[in-house]
This record gives structure tokens, C-alpha cells and sequence, in this order.
């Protein structure tokens, strides 16, 4: 099991077109090599989506980052069992590191995207958002446990709900111990005592469930100002791609114009040449017969007169 799941990692860590083909050439192999069962355990793996696939990428390239996110959800547990008067403060103290982490992480997950080929939409972002943020909830992993596999992920996940969160927070009705037991005590003592204890534990996840909603709306307003950024990039993007097409139009017009005029411009030259060859070849034509004739005169001239 030791190296199908070091084979298991490498196949979640392959770029997402890559995945199909390694799964089933991984399936294959088990089943030639006599494990049936993990082979067929291979082959019902289900391809990831875009999202959960930049999920597993965060955590397998980007883990320090990751775990700090998952960190965050332990100090909120942590925080929902303590007895401490500082209770409520240190659930909305982990619950901004938590957002915090969750921005860190989304930004790394546009820039893996764009690197990848693939398209950052804002609804992409924000599902790879609401995953990471049930990571941090479910906490770390460990084998045999319920829950999502950081780093083979197949889907995205929701994060579990306030009743999940507030199930960490001990029960008013927890039994006392022997010693606190007193035979002395009215029952109708014990029974406000009780009341009290429920009407306690009822205001700490009342406080609890306030502060994760708060927190949900501190990161969807987050989220949506991203979008918003995200949309208004895409959108100058797009105008300064749609610029340079047009200079590039432009540019391919003046230089199919520019070598028209450089042919003809040739051709020109070229017929001048011609023209000029064959007026220089004129001249010394000529430039013979004046010659010939001032030297046929000149004879005229010496030949003597008759008497």
C-alpha cells in the first residue's frame, strides 16, 4: 500500500489533461501485476475538476501555505473547547487569520491557473475558496478518518455547517464526577444549576455561530472585490489585446503598402537602368560618327583645289 500510495500522490499531482491517461496506464499495471483490487480501486478514481485539481496543486506545490491555512482551523477548535473568558476573542481572532489565509491562497490559485493554461474565472475562484475554507474546517487528515484527502481531491468540498462546528463545544449536561455529587443538594437546586449550564452552552454557540458568520461575510465580501478586481483586469486585457491587434492590422497594412512601393520602386530603377545603358551606348555611337564626319571634312579640307 506503501507505493500505490506514493504512485497515488504522483498521479494527483500530474497537470489535469495528463490525468486520465496515467490512471488507467496505473490500473492497468496493478492488474497485470495481480492486485485486482487495486486496480479497480485505480480505475473508479474519477478525474478531478478544474477546481479541485488547483486545490490538490496548492497543497502539493504550495504546502507551507496550506498548512498554515489548516493551522488556523485547529486554533478555532482549540478555541471552541476552552473554558476561558477570552473565548469569543480568540474564535474571531483565528477566524480572521483563517480569512487571511484564505486570500493568500486564492491569489496563489490564480497565478497556478494562468501558469497551467486555464481560465481564473471569478466562479472558479470563488469554488476553490469555499473548498480550501472546508479543508480548514475539517482539519488535518489522518488515515482512517472521515473526510477530504488534502492533495486528492476529485470534487470540491462544502465546509460543514454551524451545528458541526458548535458539536465540539461540551455538553451542559455532562455528568459530575463523584465528589461533586452531594446527597445534600435539592433537586430543585441541581435543576437550575442544569438550567443554567444549557442556557451558558446555548450563548457560547450562539457566540460561536455569530462569529463564523461574521467571518463568512468578511470573506464573501472578500471574494466578491477579487471577482470585481478579477472582471476589471479580464476586461483590460481584453481592450489592450483588442489595441494591439488593430496596431497589428495597421502594421501589416503599411508594410504590405511599404513593399508595393519598394517593387515598383525596383522595377522603376531597374527600367532606368535600362534606359540609361542603352542611351550611354547612343552617346558612343554618336561620338564615332562625329568623329568619322569631322575626319571625311578635315580630308576635304587638305585635298587640294582644282587649278
Amino acid at each position: 500500500m506503501g507505493s500505490l500510495d506514493h504512485e497515488l500522490d504522483e498521479l494527483f499531482r500530474l497537470p489535469l489533461s495528463e490525468f486520465t491517461a496515467a490512471r488507467n496506464s496505473l490500473a492497468a499495471r496493478l492488474k497485470k501485476g495481480g492486485q485486482g483490487d487495486e486496480s479497480e480501486f485505480v480505475k473508479a478514481l474519477a478525474k478531478p475538476s478544474i477546481t479541485a485539481w488547483t486545490v490538490n496543486q496548492l497543497y502539493w506545490n504550495h504546502r507551507p501555505a496550506f498548512e498554515r491555512l489548516i493551522a488556523t482551523g485547529e486554533r478555532f477548535r482549540k478555541a471552541q473547547t476552552s473554558r476561558q473568558a477570552s473565548k469569543v476573542a480568540r474564535l474571531r481572532e483565528s477566524l480572521d487569520e483563517r480569512r487571511k489565509e484564505l486570500l493568500k491562497l486564492s491569489d496563489l490559485s490564480t497565478s497556478l491557473l494562468r501558469d497551467a493554461g486555464h481560465n481564473p474565472t471569478p466562479a472558479a475562484i470563488q469554488r476553490i475558496s469555499t473548498t480550501l475554507e472546508a479543508m480548514s474546517a475539517y482539519g488535518t487528515f489522518q488515515d482512517g478518518q472521515d473526510g477530504p484527502r488534502p492533495g486528492r481531491l476529485t470534487h470540491d468540498v462544502d465546509p460543514p455547517g454551524f451545528e458541526s462546528l458548535s458539536s465540539f463545544v461540551p455538553s451542559a449536561g455532562a455528568k459530575e464526577t463523584t465528589s461533586q455529587k452531594s446527597d445534600s443538594v435539592a433537586p430543585g437546586t441541581k435543576l437550575k444549576t442544569d438550567v443554567r449550564k444549557l442556557e451558558d452552552t446555548r450563548q457560547a454557540r450562539m457566540a460561536e455561530a455569530k462569529a463564523s458568520l461574521q467571518n463568512a461575510r468578511k470573506l464573501l465580501v472578500d471574494v466578491r472585490t477579487r471577482t470585481q478586481s478579477l472582471e476589471a483586469a479580464q476586461k483590460k486585457a481584453n481592450a489592450v489585446a483588442k489595441e494591439a491587434d488593430n496596431e497589428r492590422r495597421g502594421a501589416e497594412k503599411r508594410l504590405a503598402k511599404a513593399n508595393a512601393a519598394s517593387e515598383a520602386a525596383t522595377r522603376e530603377a531597374r527600367d532606368i537602368g535600362v534606359e540609361t545603358d542603352e542611351a550611354a551606348k547612343a552617346l558612343q555611337e554618336a561620338r564615332r560618327a562625329v568623329e568619322q564626319l569631322s575626319k571625311g571634312l578635315e580630308k576635304l579640307f587638305r585635298e587640294e583645289r582644282p587649278k
